[in-house]
């Protein structure tokens, strides 16, 4: 029974794969990192507008993004992805580095300031979401110091981060490495552990534990909050500083080199980047911040709240080569 089954599972996974092969061979195919709930809905948008077909690739929740750039390097001699939308910077910064993305600098690329793109025009940002604490409501005073002394704790058991190997976690572990150093930071994180703070799966479990009251404060990011507070939730959120900056985490966009369908992926990624899709983004469940110029009347006050803290955001891109040794770090600090 058992090996009919491994046969039936590799039956479907080279199934499934066939079937985004088929339809990919007069389509634009996509890896996508972004939730799905909320991307394909906007591919599906721009097939109808543009008559362009898409074939969308997504992977799994807690390592979609690292998993997607990971499988780019393996078929970078015979790539087939034409677009990358990932919801992180750093993974496609590492693409860039290694070469297996085509620029270009259209409509949409002008209008994004410069610290969200690449100079070259390798990638480019939008939409994006801010680190922060995530505080079930009374339990502290929601100021950074008050936060940070309670991190400081000898007792951490009702505090949750994400794991770092992946994720948002990952970027803002990779900051830290590059702004305190790595040492102080893999003294910092046993400590932590050491004193029992909860390390989960993902954002949205340090966001369940929070507003369940089991925890009482925590890191994850400005979607999982407002996801919360739309429930009904008792939270509350300050956007993480580090070094006087926020951390401010945008989705990017790429052109994957050797795509036969540069023309069609160009269209995407001026789609991506427009006004038009970064208020639809702003509008949404996950109201992410639009990096470019918006008409702000049409912004939900929430997220009109956070344009100030987005600007104020720290330039990711010079944490590529710190988030390669931290997460080389962290793989075999979780490999047990």
């Amino acid at each position: 029974m058992r090996g009919i089954v491994i046969v039936l599972l590799i039956a479907l996974a080279v199934f499934a794969w066939v079937t985004v092969a088929e339809r990919s061979e007069d389509a634009l195919v996509v890896y996508c990192a972004h939730d799905l709930m909320f991307a394909q809905s906007v591919l599906e948008d721009f097939e109808r507008e543009t008559g362009i077909k898409v074939a969308v690739v997504g992977d799994t929740e807690a390592t979609k993004s690292l998993g997607l750039v990971e499988r780019i390097l393996r078929e970078r001699e015979n790539p087939r992805c034409d677009v990358f939308w990932n919801n992180q910077l750093l993974g496609t910064v590492q693409l860039a580095e290694a070469g297996v993305l085509e620029p270009y600098q259209g409509s949409g690329y002008e209008r994004i300031p410069s610290q969200y793109k690449d100079p070259d025009g390798l990638w480019c940002g939008f939409s994006a979401r801010l680190r922060v604490w995530i505080v079930h409501q009374g339990k502290f005073e929601p100021t950074q110091d008050a936060l940070e002394q309670a991190l400081a704790g000898e007792d951490l058991s009702r505090v949750a981060i994400a794991q770092p190997v992946f994720g948002t976690t990952l970027t803002h572990f990779s900051v830290l490495w590059g702004v305190w150093s790595p040492e102080p930071l893999k003294d910092w994180y046993s400590l932590i552990r050491d004193r029992g703070c909860q390390i989960t799966q993902g954002n949205a479990t340090v966001k369940n534990l929070v507003a369940e009251g089991v925890c009482d404060f925590g890191w994850t990011d400005t979607d999982d909050v407002f996801v919360a507070l739309d429930d009904g939730m008792p939270v509350e959120m300050l956007p993480i500083r580090v070094d006087g900056k926020t951390i401010c985490i945008p989705n990017t966009v790429a052109i994957i080199k050797g795509t036969q369908r540069r023309s069609q992926a160009e269209k995407l990624v001026d789609y991506l980047l427009s006004e038009k899709l970064e208020l639809r983004q702003a509008r949404s469940a996950s109201r992410q911040i639009p990096l470019g110029p918006v008409d702000e009347s049409e912004l939900p006050e929430e997220v009109r709240e956070l344009q100030e803290w987005a600007r104020d955001g720290i330039a990711l891109g010079q944490f590529a080569d710190a988030r390669a040794k931290c997460l080389d770090w962290l793989k075999r600090e979780h490999a047990h």
